[in-house]
Order: C-alpha cells, then sequence, then structure tokens
C-alpha cells in the first residue's frame, strides 16, 4: 500500500542572475569589454555614460554608476514598472528566464585567413618542371607534411595510398626522387622524415666550410651520441679537437627543427595583454587601482522612461500597449541587473587584488621573487569573505601591472613548505633558487640533481632529490647530462 510522506528538504541554487554574476567577474578587460559591447546592442534599454544632452554635448566619463541631474538621466531604481501593470494579469517574461543569456559560454573561436603552408609548397611546386604523374606524386607529398615540416609516414604506406586513394600506380624508388624534390623547397629541412633527415638536409644547403662538413659526417655517423651528448665519443670517434666540435655543434644548434613552424601563416597571433590592475609605489606605499575599462558608466534610456509616462497618462490602454510595457519591463530588469552586476564586478576586482597585494606586500615593493609569500585560494577566500572559486575566477586569466612588469595573478599563489628554522616559505622562492643555482653553474660540469639538493640544504632549504628533479621539470631546465656543453 503506498504511503504518502511529508519530507522538507533544503537546497541551495544559483540563480540564473548569480551565474552570469559569476562568468562577469572571470572576464578579463578585453572579453568584459566584448561582453559590455553586446549587452549594450541586445538591450536598447540600457546605455553607456557617454550619453548626450539635449544640446547635443557629450558627458564627462565618470568612474561611478550615478547620473548627473544636469543630463537628466534615470536610475535604475528610480522606475517601477509594475504600477503601469493591470494586477490581474501576469506578464509572460515572469513565467521564464528570458531576461539572460544562456549559459552557454561562445567557443568558437575567429582564424585570420591567409595563405596556408600546404598552399605555400603548392605554390613553389608550380614552378617546377614535372611530369603529369610526378606532379600528382609531389602534390600527395605535400598534403602528407603536418604543421612541423616532417613527413611522418613510410614510402611504403604512401605508395599504396597513392594507389588505393588517388588511383596512381608507382614504386617506392620513384616517390623516393619525387620527395627528394619536394625536399628542395623552401623552408630548407621540409618533408624530412625524421630530425635527422631534417637537420641534414639544412646542413647540405649551407656552403660546405670544415665546420659544416664535420657537423654532416656527425649527424651521419653518431647521431644518438650527439643527441646524448656524449662528447667524448665524439671526439674519439671523429678524431677531432674540442674546437672543431664546438663549432660543429654550433652549426647544427644554430638550425631550425620544425621548418614548418617557421612559416608565418603557421604561427598563433601574438595575444594582446591588457593588465586588469595596477600597482604602483607611491610615497613608499603601493597604490592599487582598477583598469578604468572594468568600470563603465551606464544608465536606463531616457526614451524608454518617456514611454513608460506616455502609457500612464493614456485613458484607454489598449492590448498591445500592455505588450509593450511588458517588454519594456524585461528590458528594464535586465539593465537594473546588469547595471548593479558591474558594480559587484567592480568591487568584487577590487577587494580581492587589495588582499592579494597587501599578502604579498613585501614581494610588490622589491620585485624579488625570493620574497614571495606561500599563498593559496583558501588564504584570500578567509581575508574578504567570499567562496574560493570567485578568488579562483578573479586570479586565473586576469594580469597585473607592476613596477616590474605585467603578471598574471595566479602565478602569485604556491604552496608553502617548512624551512630548517620551520618557517613557511614559498616554493616559487625554492625555484627561483634553484633556477639561479643552474644558470650559474659551470656549463662543462653541470651540477646533478643530487648535488643541486645537497646545495639547497646548504642554504636551509632541505628538499629531496626528486623533488628538485620535479621543480627543475616545471621549470623546463633538462637533466645535467643535457646541459652540458664543451
Amino acid at each position: 500500500m503506498l504511503k504518502q510522506q511529508l519530507q522538507f528538504k533544503l537546497s541551495q541554487k544559483l540563480s540564473p542572475q548569480q551565474i552570469q554574476l559569476m562568468k562577469l567577474i572571470q572576464l578579463p578587460t578585453q572579453a568584459f569589454e566584448q561582453r559590455l559591447k553586446q549587452e549594450l546592442e541586445e538591450n536598447p534599454a540600457l546605455e553607456s555614460g557617454k550619453d548626450r544632452t539635449a544640446e547635443g554635448d557629450e558627458t564627462e566619463f565618470e568612474s561611478d554608476y550615478t547620473d548627473d541631474q544636469d543630463n537628466e538621466r534615470i536610475e535604475a531604481d528610480e522606475i517601477n514598472v509594475d504600477e503601469y501593470l493591470s494586477d490581474d494579469e501576469i506578464p509572460d517574461y515572469r513565467l521564464r528566464s528570458n531576461n539572460y543569456s544562456s549559459d552557454d559560454e561562445e567557443k568558437q573561436v575567429p582564424y585570420a585567413s591567409g595563405t596556408s603552408f600546404t598552399q605555400y609548397l603548392n605554390q613553389q611546386l608550380n614552378t617546377l618542371r614535372l611530369n603529369e604523374q610526378e606532379r600528382e606524386i609531389a602534390s600527395f607529398l605535400v598534403g602528407s607534411v603536418d604543421d612541423s615540416g616532417y613527413i611522418r609516414r613510410s614510402v611504403a604506406d604512401i605508395v599504396d595510398d597513392l594507389a588505393f586513394t588517388q588511383n596512381i600506380f608507382t614504386d617506392e624508388k620513384e616517390v623516393e626522387k619525387v620527395l627528394q624534390t619536394v625536399q628542395d623547397l623552401d623552408p630548407p629541412g621540409v618533408a624530412a622524415r625524421n630530425l635527422q633527415e631534417c637537420l641534414l638536409i639544412q646542413l647540405e644547403r649551407k656552403e660546405q666550410q670544415p665546420a659544416v662538413s664535420l657537423a654532416i659526417d656527425i649527424l651521419e655517423r653518431s647521431f644518438e651520441q650527439f643527441t646524448k651528448k656524449h662528447y667524448k665519443k665524439l671526439l674519439q670517434r671523429h678524431d677531432v679537437t674540442e674546437d672543431e666540435l664546438r663549432s660543429a655543434v654550433h652549426e647544427i644548434e644554430r638550425l631550425n627543427p620544425k621548418p614548418g613552424g617557421s612559416y608565418s601563416g603557421n604561427n598563433k597571433p601574438v595575444e594582446h595583454i591588457v593588465p586588469d590592475f595596477t600597482i604602483r609605489i607611491v610615497d613608499g606605499e603601493l597604490e592599487l587601482s582598477l583598469n578604468g575599462r572594468n568600470a563603465p558608466e551606464l544608465h536606463v534610456s531616457r526614451e524608454y522612461n518617456n514611454m513608460l509616462k506616455g502609457y500612464k497618462d493614456s485613458k484607454e490602454k489598449s492590448k498591445s500597449q500592455k505588450d509593450a510595457v511588458m517588454f519594456i519591463k524585461q528590458k528594464l530588469d535586465a539593465a537594473k541587473w546588469f547595471i548593479e552586476a558591474i558594480r559587484q564586478r567592480q568591487e568584487t576586482l577590487y577587494v580581492t587584488m587589495n588582499a592579494i597585494m597587501h599578502h604579498q606586500e613585501e614581494y610588490f615593493m622589491t620585485g624579488d621573487e625570493r620574497k614571495l609569500k606561500p599563498m593559496i585560494l583558501r588564504d584570500i577566500a578567509d581575508k574578504i569573505g567570499m567562496d574560493v572559486s570567485t578568488v579562483s575566477r578573479v586570479a586565473n586569466s586576469k594580469y597585473v601591472d607592476t613596477p616590474y612588469g605585467t603578471k598574471l595573478i595566479k602565478e602569485l599563489f604556491s604552496e608553502a613548505m617548512k624551512n630548517e628554522e620551520g618557517e613557511d616559505v614559498s616554493t616559487r622562492e625554492i625555484k627561483k633558487i634553484l633556477e639561479n643555482m643552474v644558470e650559474d653553474e659551470d656549463k662543462r660540469k653541470p651540477l646533478t640533481d643530487d648535488k643541486l639538493a645537497k646545495m639547497l640544504k646548504e642554504k636551509g632549504y632541505p628538499i629531496a632529490r626528486r623533488t628538485v628533479a620535479k621543480y627543475r621539470e616545471q621549470l623546463n631546465i633538462p637533466v645535467a647530462r643535457l646541459r652540458k656543453e664543451i
């Protein structure tokens, strides 16, 4: 038999407004400007601060959101549209959350048009004298070149693919011949099947001096020893002096291991960073300011207010007038919320960054990364009384302009560990010391991880060898053998 039960349940859910606010907080300055522009385009009830008065003059830009009486603007809170609507009718906008944009973020990224790497190679093919089959094979080989400039497939596989997909019947000898023609294209080293072949192609195009000839001999006979920097074995096998070997190694190091990457069409556009905050030292004190582009002046459109007044003054209210007022109500609600969200975003950004600045005051005063204190998201969240996720959104994709350069805020956070005195020190401090030790080492006898661990212990940082190896990898520092020079 079914039983009826009454159950109380307490749950916490985010409203559409809160979700949109979190997204606004997460946006860096440039993305925020795009979001602001989109909202102004979509909502006619929202206007920017650069409004025009009756005389046609532009008002001054101000950092707050209040409106000057001289400009006869209205505040969003001054409008009460509900009193214009009849009590017996529930507006459609109250039944659904259509005041706000979709929660789905735009994930499409525009790409710049231009000549692709493959097109660039095909253009060069058109200048060569090839018969019809050779041209088709060459075009297929060019199509097999990846973004790095390599052909990562065997000649036998290419022969099979030509037969099955292009109906071209050939053999490995002819493909090898056409491949050599393709490898003569620019940039030097293109269409190589491995790194060794790529470097040799580039060296063979150089003027054949003693250093270049020795470099070719080393790559042909001792490629594995060269990659592992076994210089003593190279000296013995090729019977050369250290100076001669040094010159040959220098020639190899000047080559491009990824010829496709040198083509401008493959390069990603350089990202232009706009700092969201600025920290300056004024009279020995830190001064924080928020980028003015994050504090736009917004207000509700006067035209919408006049439309409401006209409806209020009219004696007869038709169905079309009521529909118009409901539309106005929807847009005004969205405008009022957006203005408030911008204010909350500005306040959240400033409060969070101000707490970070004071926590890392010693670093911002000196610029010495060894002065960075251990700091995790929870430390800042507790100081400002906000959630960890909010601090994460502020720190994750925003930059601060300091007297020592523009810094990504999330890089100021680090874990803590104890030194010999029992004090908490930042792992960033240890990494910086480790980086300096590697820079100052004798490259003929680079320091091993064991030696680095002993030296750090002598400086008061007792960490294990495996921890040194982990920090070294995070700093993109190769092992001692690969740092060796002659």
